[in-house]
C-alpha cells in the first residue's frame, strides 16, 4: 500500500514532462510558421512595389489618348543621271562531247573576261550567274531521238562603274565572243542610290511638315513632337538608253563602241507623319 502513492506521483511527473515537451514543440512550430508567413509577405510586398514602380514607365503613353494630333502625307522626288551600267553575257558552245563543248565555252568566256577587264571593268564586278550542259538531239527520223552532241551555256553579269566606258565594254565583249556570244539585260544604274534616296526623304518630310504647319496655324494650334513616320517608295523614273550593234561575224576590233544615252532617273518617296498638336503660344 505504501508504494501506490509513489507510483502515482511518478506517473504524474511523467505526464507533466510529456505535456511540457508537447507545448514546447507546438510553440516552436508556431514560431516557424509565423516566420515563413512574414518572409512571404515581405517578399510579395517588395515585388508589388517593384512592379508598381516599373509599370508607369512601361505603360505610360507619350501622349494621352484624347490628345489632339494631325496626320499629314508628304511626297519628295530626287532626280539624277545614271552613272553605271550592267549587262548580261552568255557564251554558248556545241560539240560532239561534253568536255569539248565545255572547254570551248570556257576558252571564249576567259577571252570575254580579259576583253572587259581591258576596258576598266574590275574583277569583282563580274559575277558568274549560271552554267548549263545538256544534250542536243536529232528528231528527223521516225525512230527515237538520237544524241548529236552537247551544248554548254555559261552566263555572267558585268557591272561597268564608269558609264562613259560602258559602250566600249559591251563592244569588246561582243567582238571577242563572236557568234558564240549573247548580250542582254542592259540596265542603267545609280551608283549612289542611298544619297538620292536621302534627298527624296528630306523633300518628302519638308513637304509634309509645311502642310501640317499650315493646317495647325489655321486651327489655332502649333505642331508638337512627331509621334510616328511611315514611308513608301516609288521610282522607275525616266531612264533612256540607245545602242547600236554591229553585224555578227565581224572580226574582233571591227566592232564600234556602243553609244549609250544616260537620260535621267528619279526616285519618289511618300511619307505619312503624325504630329501632336499643342496650344499656340500667346502673342
Amino acid at each position: 500500500m505504501g508504494t501506490e502513492p509513489g507510483v502515482a506521483r511518478l506517473r504524474q511527473s511523467r505526464m507533466a514532462s510529456t505535456l511540457t515537451v508537447s507545448i514546447r514543440t507546438l510553440l516552436v512550430a508556431v514560431a516557424v510558421c509565423a516566420a515563413v508567413i512574414v518572409a512571404f509577405l515581405l517578399g510579395s510586398g517588395r515585388q508589388d512595389d517593384a512592379r508598381a514602380a516599373a509599370a508607369p514607365a512601361a505603360t505610360a503613353p507619350a501622349v494621352s489618348a484624347d490628345a489632339p494630333t494631325i496626320v499629314m502625307a508628304g511626297s519628295g522626288e530626287a532626280t539624277t543621271v545614271p552613272d553605271q551600267l550592267t549587262f548580261a553575257v552568255e557564251v554558248r558552245k556545241t560539240a560532239a562531247s561534253v568536255s569539248t563543248a565545255l572547254n570551248q565555252a570556257s576558252r571564249t568566256t576567259r577571252a570575254v573576261l580579259e576583253a572587259v577587264a581591258a576596258q576598266g571593268v574590275e574583277r569583282d564586278d563580274v559575277q558568274t550567274t549560271g552554267l548549263d550542259i545538256h544534250a542536243t538531239y536529232d528528231y528527223s527520223d521516225d525512230g527515237p531521238p538520237v544524241i548529236t552532241g552537247y551544248a554548254v551555256s555559261q552566263r555572267m553579269s558585268v557591272l561597268v562603274r564608269s558609264l562613259p566606258d560602258s559602250g566600249d565594254a559591251i563592244s569588246a565583249a561582243a567582238g571577242t565572243g563572236g557568234d558564240a556570244i549573247r548580250l542582254h539585260g542592259v540596265k542603267l544604274r545609280i551608283g549612289d542610290e542611298a544619297g538620292l534616296l536621302r534627298k527624296a526623304r528630306e523633300a518628302a518630310m519638308a513637304d509634309a511638315q509645311a502642310k501640317a504647319q499650315q493646317y495647325a496655324e489655321a486651327a489655332g494650334q502649333s505642331l508638337g513632337e512627331v509621334l510616328s513616320v511611315r514611308e513608301s517608295l516609288g521610282g522607275g523614273g525616266r531612264q533612256k538608253i540607245g545602242y547600236e550593234r554591229a553585224a555578227m561575224g565581224l572580226a574582233a576590233g571591227a566592232y564600234r563602241s556602243v553609244p549609250i544615252r544616260a537620260g535621267s532617273a528619279d526616285l519618289d518617296v511618300t511619307v505619312s507623319v503624325v504630329w501632336a498638336l499643342e496650344p499656340a503660344p500667346e502673342q
